[in-house]
């Protein structure tokens, strides 16, 4: 019984370690996930003029972040001449820093127009720490680019 018992709270604890974002700052030549470079990287303002369709896209963005996932740090937006970008990281296989908010990086990943639901919509804002108000105020769903990050580099 002990034993079950103890295998029982070192499975909680490895999960509840798996599920925290990195610890520390986010500094210039950090990456996370794969290893990526800056180079050929195009700024984040020119991912409109390439990716219009459901069509999975290979990109290489450059941009500051604006929002991340404060509870996982699996989740980030980038400021964009339009709004908000949604950067996803490719299937939760990495977290970032939640202080990499505010940092210019670069993003290697995947982009398609996606329609993004109401409740994924408030799950995000939940997450980045909205006020309940604001979450309520979210009744649209909503076209977007998004992508799934294979690899983030700080600059």
């Amino acid at each position: 019984m002990k034993k079950h018992f103890l295998f029982a709270v070192a499975i909680l604890f490895t999960m509840g370690a798996i599920a925290q974002p990195p610890k520390g700052p986010a500094t210039a030549g950090m990456t996370f996930g794969e290893k990526t470079t800056a180079k050929n990287a195009v700024d984040i303002n020119d991912i409109e003029k390439k990716v219009t369709t459901e069509e999975p896209t290979t990109i290489k963005i450059k941009g500051k972040v604006t929002d991340v996932c404060t509870m996982e740090g699996c989740w980030l937006k980038m400021e964009t001449a339009n709004g908000k970008m949604m950067i996803k990281m490719k299937d939760h296989a990495f977290l970032v820093p939640v202080d990499i908010n505010g940092k210019e990086i670069v993003v290697d990943g995947v982009a398609s127009m996606k329609l993004t639901s109401v409740k994924e919509l408030q799950h995000y804002a939940e997450d980045a720490g909205k006020s309940k108000e604001e979450i309520a105020a979210i009744t649209e769903p909503k076209k977007e680019i998004v992508v799934n990050a294979k690899g983030i580099l700080v600059l």
